[in-house]
């Protein structure tokens, strides 16, 4: 099995710290950003960064569907992590200041991948399909704080 990895990026119209707390939101604003490849969105604990649980079933194709359920840290300014407790799969959300009044949002998932030939085929289209969602959320984010 080798690790697979997807990361995304996009600068925001928006302060770092803005954009932080709006991804850390997930009581209000997360959901409001989430494409529809999301559903049975739920708050279990907390709400906002650091300490929330979070579940939601993610669509990565027609016949894939996740059933994630997130431990929400923040070990760093600007960074929050999802660890999902039903896979190998972890989340980062990175939010640094791109200049003035802008940000640069970084997403990368990472997870075992399986072996084999099914393995191969994970590595190989797995990461451009999860990049497209998080594109889509990340389109959604930016909308969403230069309104």
């Amino acid at each position: 099995m080798a690790q697979v990895e997807a990361t995304t990026e996009r600068v925001v119209a928006a302060d770092a710290e803005k954009v932080f707390d709006a991804l850390a939101d997930y009581t209000g604003t997360r959901q409001k950003l989430l494409p529809e490849h999301f559903s049975e969105y739920e708050v279990r604990e907390g709400g906002d960064g650091e300490g929330t649980v979070v579940h939601w079933k993610l669509q990565a194709t027609s016949k894939r569907v996740r059933d994630c359920l997130l431990d929400v840290t923040e070990p760093t300014d600007g960074e929050l992590v999802e660890k999902d407790r039903n896979s190998s799969m972890v989340t980062t959300w990175r939010v640094t200041p791109a200049g003035e009044g802008t940000s640069r949002v970084v997403v990368t998932s990472t997870w075992q991948g399986a072996g084999g030939i099914g393995g191969f085929f994970e590595r190989t289209f797995a990461p451009k399909g999860l990049g497209r969602i998080y594109d889509a959320l990340l389109a959604n984010l930016a909308a969403e704080m230069e309104k």
